[in-house]
């Protein structure tokens, strides 16, 4: 190339790198082959501007250019630009950041036919705990991408036939070169189809894909926790002209429940119990999971916070026959609003018990509290 740099450029000897690169993204959007398919004198254009960008914006290359000229290269680069540009740096933007600036990663955003292929979806779902324990069908609701029934994917309208991309030559990728690196990537024009369509089908405008809702029916097995995460294979997004679908994955929340509290496959439940009959004794009658209910024996002299286990009555276990237990946890109910009668009952009661042997802890307590002290 003989010509000078600058004026390829349109800029003057003393431009700035943001000058520079402002002017060559002008250049480069207006002559890049992929707009211009066929335009030979437009790709010589862009290379031309390609070949002067890598120069000036190279302050070694640069000083070495306003020294010599065209000279300083001639030994070197053979013609650098659209179809081999030499390597070095090019002054914090190469050549492929800025075609992907421009064009949003379709120039350089690698791919062929692979990247067709419809993006994963995710659905959060709120399930509740009796819901994880039973398991159920639900139904999702959710807007995607999905086959065009129109052209039933294709892209074409009835009749018409896709023909080779003028542009990659049906290979469905472009090579370019640089430095001692060859690049390829999907063709721009066809999207790494390798062939584009007449007519397009009017409903997707060629896509073979519809935007709309989905209605789709999952299963939640019994035994499911919170955060699992289910897949349901080419239910996500539909892939561009017959590529394959993406997945849907359904993430479950498990909502607190008002009496229960899951600890892997068991179940915590705190039960309030009387204080006399955490102190005489007894039983109550626990709900569960399952809907139904369970006799406990209370023991006496139960404690606040004491626990007591009950066989598989807690939750399902994901793929197993099995269930978890059910953990009963005392919480001892001091009473309030006392009458008259239960006062004087109370304070008779403490009388009697003041050698603390009814109070094994406290008064254990409040005597290494006094050891302490003396």
């Amino acid at each position: 190339m003989s010509k000078d740099y600058y004026e390829v450029l349109g800029v003057g000897k003393s431009a700035s790198d943001d000058e520079i690169k402002k002017a060559y993204r002008k250049l480069a959007m207006k002559y890049h082959p992929d707009k211009n398919p066929g335009d030979k004198k437009a790709e010589e254009k862009f290379r031309e501007a390609t070949e002067a960008y890598e120069v000036l914006l190279d302050a070694q290359k640069r000083a070495a250019y306003d020294r010599f000229g065209h000279a300083a290269f001639n030994q070197q680069q053979g013609g650098a630009g659209y179809s081999g540009f030499s390597g070095g740096g090019f002054g914090g933007g190469s050549f492929v950041d800025i075609i992907d600036e421009m064009f949003g990663g379709a120039f350089t955003g690698g791919g062929g036919q692979a990247n067709h292929a419809g993006a994963d979806v995710r659905y959060n779902m709120d399930i509740t705990l009796e819901e994880a324990y039973k398991g159920k069908n639900a139904t999702v609701k959710f807007t995607t991408f999905t086959t065009c029934t129109g052209c039933k994917g294709s892209g074409g309208e009835a009749g018409s036939r896709p023909t080779n991309c003028t542009a990659c030559h049906g290979r469905g990728k472009t090579r370019y070169q640089q430095g001692f690196f060859t690049i390829e990537r999907a063709c721009a024009t066809c999207g790494g189809a390798g062939q584009t369509i007449s007519k397009p089908c009017r409903p997707c405008n060629g896509s073979g894909r519809v935007r709309k809702e989905k209605n789709l029916e999952v299963k939640i097995p019994a035994g499911v926790e919170d955060g699992t995460r289910i897949r349901v294979t080419h239910e996500g997004e539909a892939g561009l002209r017959g590529a394959p679908a993406g997945d849907l994955y359904v993430f479950l929340n498990i909502k607190p429940h008002s009496l229960f509290k899951r600890q892997g496959p068991d179940i915590l439940c705190k039960v309030p119990i009387q204080m006399v009959t955490a102190t005489l004794g007894g039983e109550i009658e626990v709900p569960t999971i399952d809907g139904s209910q369970v006799s406990v024996k209370i023991p006496t002299g139960t404690q606040p916070g004491q626990q007591f286990r009950v066989k598989s009555k807690g939750m399902s276990i994901l793929r197993a026959t099995g269930r978890g237990d059910m953990l009963i946890e005392a919480k001892v109910e001091t009473p309030v609003s006392l009458t008259k009668k239960q006062r004087e009952l109370l304070e008779e009661f403490a009388q009697i018990g003041k050698d603390g042997k009814n109070s094994p802890e406290s008064s254990g307590f409040f005597a290494k509290v006094k050891d302490l002290f003396q």
